[in-house]
């Protein structure tokens, strides 16, 4: 199946949780001068329009990322995402936002690499088109679970990867553990994003069980809930599961969620977590 578009969610609120987290991920990597390698597996379109048929049918960046455009005071740690954001955006009027890939370029340096994949037929001419002038990007139409054994480890032997499939069949939860051991067999000092929905409750715990059951150490579970669980049709959180997060990860999102929830879900249901599935 490859019927998912983003298109239709850019900019919700598990948008704006995914790319703080990678944000804050990146800016920790640049703080060494040594180059590394961003690999995206599930990288999209790139870019997305916001006054489109796709995401005015949801309206789910209304919710989203328009609520944190309207603040005139945010938490500085966030300020490299907001202003990449902008960037897209050349008025006072949110009119695009970036995808994971095109985040990522805006905030990697000359030196630095990425390696993006997409298989959607339509998205993927959209993601090469996007970046055909950008000498720092490789482009494929791969399996991106594929990637975390085929691209890794890094020359540089360091490296970032994001795995955010659409998780439009069950087993993309098990591929995401498989995918995980196969790159972390050929790179254990990398860093790697998982980016999940909750929709149904259960999936996540069994997908984290999966996880600690590899052995694999330093674990970190960030989530922001809008609504409580439930057994109904649709998302009630988002989470990253990162393994080998910088080291202020946990202590920056715990200091940026509260503000973050607030203005999201200003009438306060669901919830934040900040906690380690695996310690060190």
């Amino acid at each position: 199946m490859l019927s998912y578009r983003h298109s239709f969610h850019a900019g919700n609120h598990a948008d704006v949780l995914k790319h703080i987290v990678q944000t804050l991920i990146i800016e920790s990597l640049k703080e060494k001068e040594k180059p590394f390698l961003y690999l995206d597996t599930h990288a999209g379109a790139g870019r997305y329009q916001l006054t489109n048929a796709h995401a005015t049918r949801t309206g789910e960046y209304l919710e989203g990322i328009a609520r944190l455009w309207q603040q005139e005071e945010v938490p500085e740690l966030i300020l490299p995402y907001l202003e990449a954001v902008g960037s897209l955006n050349t008025s006072d009027e949110l009119r695009y936002y970036p995808g994971s890939p095109l985040l990522a370029a805006k905030l990697l340096r000359e030196q630095d690499l990425l390696m993006l994949t997409e298989l959607h037929p339509t998205d993927f001419p959209l993601l090469r088109t996007e970046f055909s002038r950008d000498k720092r990007v490789r482009v494929c139409r791969e399996d991106g679970f594929g990637q975390l054994k085929s691209k890794l480890p890094p020359a540089s032997r360091r490296g970032f990867a994001l795995i955010d499939p659409p998780y439009e069949l069950k087993q993309d939860y098990s591929a995401v553990v498989k995918g995980i051991v196969e790159g972390y067999k050929r790179f254990a000092t990398g860093t790697y994003a998982i980016w999940y929905p909750v929709v149904h409750r259960q999936q996540i715990k069994r997908m984290l069980k999966e996880l600690e059951a590899t052995g694999i150490r330093k674990i970190l579970q960030i989530e922001l809930a809008v609504k409580p669980d439930s057994d109904q049709l649709g998302m009630t959180a988002s989470g990253m599961i990162v393994i080998n997060p910088p080291w202020k990860l946990a202590s920056q999102m715990a200091s940026i969620l509260p503000w973050l929830h607030k203005t999201l879900v200003p009438e306060g249901t669901g919830h934040t977590l900040v906690e380690w599935v695996v310690p060190e």
